[in-house]
């Protein structure tokens, strides 16, 4: 999988690019080795936000793309939330995909048989 880390008016730095590809490396073995994700960071510059830290994450796999956004005071705890949000939802296409496959094969196996 490859990650892409963006800062949007703010800038990362090496070790929080380290951290996102640890956090996410977890998400990257249960996908293709073709996906990719892309991690957007920025922060809110109004002080009246709290939760002025954001993480975004887009992850583009074959035939569909998962998105989670999370904010916090910290940012390291918005990207935190952000990869447990991407690791459910990739759990859950990966069991419906997996259901979807053994629902089809049960239907194959017990159709019709062929006319002789």
């Amino acid at each position: 999988m490859r990650i892409a880390v963006k800062g949007r008016n703010t800038p990362v730095p090496e070790d929080l690019r380290e951290r996102i590809e640890r956090r996410f490396a977890k998400v990257g073995k249960q996908v293709s080795s073709l996906a990719e994700l892309e991690v957007e960071l920025r922060t809110e510059r109004n002080p009246a936000i709290t939760d002025s830290q954001i993480a975004e994450v887009t992850l583009h796999l074959k035939g569909v793309t998962l998105r989670a956004r999370e904010s916090s005071p910290d940012m390291d705890h918005s990207v935190k939330l952000c990869a447990e949000e991407m690791a459910r939802q990739v759990k859950r296409h990966r069991d419906k995909r997996r259901k979807r496959r053994e629902s089809r094969q049960q239907t194959d196996l017990g159709g019709a048989q062929p006319a002789s």
